[in-house]
């Protein structure tokens, strides 16, 4: 017999009635029924209840163990009475008498218990992460993770990818986000930098003749952690292919991520049409880059209603250059409560408010729906064209496809007039029930609060379609931006071919798109890839713009320079993030559930004591001193 085991703890059906086996795991809890002792046994595979009583040579020693004890049990496997059979379990129909027990580990107590699924300080947690690891969510977290790169690799190497690594130790390259430096010791006083991503490595690679590359690549970036993004380093599905254009890498990537969403999913539903969305639409749209599609609120321009209208605040506004109205609509929300809700929801988030209109039906005999309010006017009005233009000035109008009457609610409506608010609602396709928030001023200033007033207002009135993975590609990114002393600088990769090349250069550079794509699922960029710049005379004119000299170009990315004078294929790419498409894939909203050993909110590893500080002979090896911070 192997000395741990004959079986996993999940590998016990009935056919094993009888047999002696050996099994080994966790004792992941201990039950006491009136001097029988029922152990919880668990191991990477599974469970399987154990059992003991005086009759058992080791009874005695079985009492003394406890959660988390690591043991190993011989014994006889039995049938479970029928009316104790666990069917949540695939051992759920047997359990095995302990005959014989070694105890391999003792555990002291518990700084976090393992049996369960409590919520812990996430700070004890990642102390202990040998300890959270055990879990089962997490635990299965962490198995459909290297399920998901398994399939990622079969998936690729199935179209004719190739997967070569490229180096961990390289020179800085302008990614977005701070590196991580790593000081040389041959060369004093020189630092080598952590990729942020493979960039100038795969597109060395397609010069290097390589049709097809792929790499499960770790990137490193010394960034700000939100829920979605580890402040160190991720591991991303990094692609590029030899003479295609923008369309050419859809179709090779749609196929992979929708298999592994269909794979993976749960069941869920995996959108088979993926729009292509402009920037400047997915701005206008959903206020955000990353749209989530589930939720079917669109946003519109709505200007036209308030110039020179009654509402002196947004009139006012439109007479300012580069100003513009925008609407949310909000289907079902037209209660004063919920507008007044949204109203404060702005104001947190440092915005004046926002103005609203619902629409809600009312009864003409007197008696208004919604906060009571009554008007008495006689439905025989619907009938009496004096009587209705004279409704219509109070913001009540027959809709005589509903057969209903309707007011239009609100301090902004009786601020515009009828006649604006009833092609407001015309425009955004609303009715009895429904309501519109607006907000006003450059779109700057306003875009990022109206996105996530859509998203609130889409949760909460239950518009979201949570049970579905819906995918859209925002293309046309602008190639550069301006900050906010007015420096032109890149906006995205830096390396992608501006749309209509050279000439396209020659004008204003915001103005400027570039052959740059992300493709978003339910809120979050899962990949972000561009068509390549490969000509030099283009690379040259479009760093320049962002204020990069011929020098500076060449000292910084001397390699590819050099190769871009030796018949650079056309060429483009991009990079799928694995902690995202797994973030998602679990149904969690923290990145580090899916991560076996993260970093804290800090970029601390609590469990390894990192950072830590270097010693004074690492110091002098490195001619590195460090100085301390006031």
């Amino acid at each position: 017999m192997h000395a741990y085991r004959t079986h996993s703890c999940a590998d016990l059906t009935k056919d094993a009635v009888g047999d002696t086996v050996r099994l080994s795991g966790w004792v992941h809890r201990v039950r006491d029924h009136g001097g029988v002792l029922f152990i919880d046994l668990r191991d990477h595979y599974g469970m399987t209840q154990v059992l003991c009583d005086p009759d058992s040579p080791v009874f005695t020693e079985v009492e003394k163990v406890r959660s988390e004890w690591c043991i190993r049990i011989d014994g006889t496997v039995k049938a479970r009475d029928e009316s104790l059979i666990n069917p949540k379990i695939p051992t759920g129909e047997i359990e095995v008498f302990i005959r014989d027990m070694e105890i391999l580990g003792t555990a002291e107590e518990l700084p976090l218990p393992v049996f369960g699924d409590q919520e812990y300080p996430e700070e004890t947690r990642l102390k202990y992460r040998f300890l959270d690891l055990r879990r089962e969510s997490l635990h299965d977290n962490i198995m459909l993770r290297s399920k998901v790169v398994q399939s990622i690799r079969k998936r690729m190497w199935d179209i004719d990818f190739t997967e070569f690594q490229t180096p961990i130790i390289t020179a800085s390259s302008p990614e977005g986000a701070r590196d991580f430096l790593v000081p040389s010791r041959l060369h004093p006083g020189k630092f080598y930098a952590l990729p942020q991503a493979p960039q100038q490595f795969k597109q060395l690679i397609m010069v290097g003749g390589f049709d097809k590359y792929y790499q499960i690549a770790p990137c490193f970036r010394d960034e700000d952690p939100r829920a979605d993004r580890s402040p160190t380093d991720f591991y991303q599905l990094d692609l590029e292919m030899s003479f295609v254009n923008q369309q050419d890498v859809f179709d090779t990537i749609e196929p992979v991520m929708k298999g592994l969403f269909e794979e993976f999913g749960g069941g869920r539903k995996v959108d088979q049409d993926w729009p292509q969305i402009s920037f400047r639409d997915a701005a206008l749209w959903y206020g955000t880059d990353k749209p989530d599609l589930r939720n079917p609120i669109k946003m519109q321009i709505v200007s036209e209603h308030f110039e020179g209208s009654g509402f002196a605040i947004f009139a006012k506004l439109l007479e300012q250059e580069g100003t513009e109205i925008r609407a949310i609509p909000a289907p079902s929300g037209g209660s004063r409560k919920f507008c007044d809700r949204m109203n404060k929801f702005a104001q947190e988030q440092g915005l004046p408010g926002m103005g609203y209109i619902f629409w809600r039906k009312i009864d003409p005999n007197g008696r208004g729906e919604g906060d009571g309010t009554g008007f008495g006017f006689g439905d025989a009005a619907k009938n009496d064209p004096s009587e209705l233009e004279a409704l219509l000035k109070e913001g009540i109008y027959y809709d005589k496809t509903a057969d209903e009457w309707i007011e239009a609610a609100g301090p902004l409506a009786k601020n515009i007039g009828p006649e604006r608010t009833e092609a407001l609602r015309q425009q955004l396709g609303l009715g009895i029930g429904d309501a519109a928030f607006f907000l006003g001023g450059k779109p700057e200033s306003f875009e990022g609060v109206a996105g996530r007033a859509r998203v609130v207002i889409g949760e909460e009135l239950g518009l979201v379609e949570n049970d579905r993975f819906a995918f859209a590609w925002i293309v046309d990114f602008p190639m550069y931006e301006k900050d906010d002393e007015g420096v032109i600088d890149f906006s995205h990769n830096p390396f992608s071919m501006p749309q209509g090349g050279m000439e396209a250069l020659d004008g204003d550079p915001l103005d400027v798109l570039g052959y740059q794509y992300d493709l978003a699922c339910n809120g979050y960029e899962l990949v972000s890839g561009a068509i390549r710049n490969h000509k030099l005379d283009i690379m040259y004119k479009a760093f320049g713009i962002a204020g990069y000299g011929p020098e500076e170009v060449e000292r910084r990315f001397g390699g590819m320079v050099s190769a871009f004078k030796y018949g650079p294929p056309p060429h483009g790419g991009c990079a799928a993030g694995i902690d995202r498409i797994v973030m998602l894939l679990a149904d969690t909203a923290n990145i580090r559930e899916i991560i076996m050993f993260p970093m804290n909110q800090r970029a601390e590893d609590l469990m390894m004591n990192a950072p830590s500080d270097p010693s004074g002979e690492q110091l002098r090896e490195l001619g590195l001193r460090v100085i301390p911070q006031d």
